[in-house]
């Protein structure tokens, strides 16, 4: 039987001062999903997203449908379009996607980005 390896996302909350701990444990789709765009290799560097760890969230919002955030090397970054076309390629690669929507956060066009990326 093979395992299956989960990512676990823990969020800290604060509330009046006092701390808590969120644990969000990936579905496996989330994981998958994870998993591929991670192999995605950055143009300029060589090195993987997960290496670079630019990939923030990937979540299943509904049935075969995944979100999945990153954020590039710099605010400027010029491969930001690519990056995002080439992280749902990865996605929508994975058995059992339906739809990918794939948002740049921190870029000074991620709001274009975004919309291209997912229309």
């Amino acid at each position: 039987m093979r395992m299956q390896q989960f990512y676990i996302a823990c969020h800290v909350i604060s509330h009046s001062g006092q701390k808590a701990v969120k644990v969000e444990t990936l579905t496996e789709l989330e994981d998958k999903v994870r998993e591929e765009v991670g192999k995605v290799q950055d143009p300029e560097t060589g090195q993987s997203f997960a290496e670079m760890q630019m990939i923030t969230t990937v979540k299943e919002d509904e049935p075969g449908v995944v979100r999945v955030e990153f954020i590039p090397t710099s605010p400027f970054c010029p491969i930001a379009f690519k990056l995002a076309t080439d992280i749902k390629t990865a996605a929508q690669a994975v058995e059992g996607v339906k739809k990918v929507r794939v948002y740049c956060r921190g870029h000074m066009m991620e709001q274009q980005i975004n919309e291209m990326t997912n229309k």
